[in-house]
């Protein structure tokens, strides 16, 4: 009988060993699940802060670029008055040329 009872205090410390690991086996896995989550919202943190670097690169590219666009327009718009004002100082220079040969 006594032997009896040690089986079974013996099976049922076994019993409980058991539930233990497994239970601590569960809480491992569920840390290591949280662990992944964790590490992936960084990795999509991470990629959406490069996007946004990227965009805004982007933006300041078309930026410049318009900037650049505006400024060469300008360049061609004073280009084209000095040669407008060149041209009438010809024709006036000419018409002044005529007047003194009459």
């Amino acid at each position: 009988r006594e032997e009896e009872v040690e089986k079974l205090r013996e099976e049922e410390v076994e019993e409980l060993r058991e539930e233990e690991v497994e239970k601590l086996r569960e809480e491992e896995v569920e840390e290591l699940r949280e662990e992944e989550l964790e590490k992936l919202r960084e990795e999509e943190v991470e990629e959406l802060r490069e996007e946004e670097v990227e965009e805004l690169r982007e933006e300041e590219v078309e930026k410049l670029r318009e900037e650049e666009v505006e400024e060469l327009r300008e360049e061609e718009v004073e280009k084209l008055r000095e040669e407008e004002v060149e041209e009438l100082r010809e024709e006036e220079v000419e018409e002044l040329r005529e007047e003194e040969v009459e």
